[in-house]
């Protein structure tokens, strides 16, 4: 990390559907940091793949697409938005395909070596809850303070069913369940990055918790940072 930092570097990690972005947005906000969702990245250069009819195992392919796309994160407290290439897709990757397309593409070394940057460049200067797979152990391992954010599938998928439906998606309990325990599968297995709890992370079981529970746990963890 290069220059003055204005505060710490937080990494969240975790499967789909624990509770990282609801949590980390609501962490940065008490700690007046920038929240950035690295998910929504991986899944805006899904949708860009779909998009341009891109096979999410064509590497070549991939990366000209990376070549080419530009993402960017208008960082807001209440309201992060993510473009790609001019276009506000913030609300089309909020769908189980997008996420199993994320899944799909973070398998490519062109699309992490794309993102890694980007977000090294987002949370060089500190001050910064970044949530994602392989934050602290890959993107920032020296980062100051690890999360690690996880829960039973069922759960999870309850979670991810009821925020769906809230969005007045027409989804299917069972399906999403699945499609969560596969990408659970997909992001654990694959070679390059894969899903794990970091040595040095606070790992956090939230099937039982609340939303306030999990953020008090995290909260303590951050004073004993002096930085409350």
């Amino acid at each position: 990390m290069q220059g003055q930092k204005k505060g710490l570097v937080i990494a969240i990690d975790g499967p789909s559907g624990a509770g990282k972005s609801t949590v980390a947005r609501l962490l940065a906000h008490r700690l007046g940091y920038t929240y950035i969702d690295t998910g929504a990245m991986y899944r805006a250069i899904g949708w860009k793949a779909k998009q341009d009819g891109i096979d999410p195992a064509d590497e070549l392919g991939l990366a000209s697409l990376c070549d080419r796309t530009v993402v960017t994160i208008k960082v807001d407290h209440d309201d992060p938005r993510i473009v790609v290439d001019a276009v506000d897709v913030t609300g089309e990757i909020r769908t189980p395909e997008m996420g199993m397309m994320a899944s799909a593409v973070s398998k490519s070394p062109a699309v992490r070596a794309r993102l890694l940057g980007l977000q090294r460049e987002l949370g060089s200067h500190g001050g910064v809850v970044m949530d994602g797979r392989d934050i602290g152990t890959v993107v920032f391992p020296k980062a100051d303070l690890k999360f690690f954010l996880d829960a039973r599938p069922e759960e999870r998928g309850q979670r991810r069913y009821r925020e769906l439906r809230q969005k007045g998606l027409d989804v299917d309990l069972d399906r999403i369940t699945r499609e969560i325990r596969e990408r659970d599968r997909q992001d654990s297995g694959r070679e390059l990055a894969p899903l794990k709890a970091a040595a040095d992370a606070h790992v956090i079981d939230s099937s039982t918790m609340s939303i306030d529970e999990v953020l008090a746990v995290m909260m303590e963890s951050a004073r004993m940072k002096d930085v409350s």
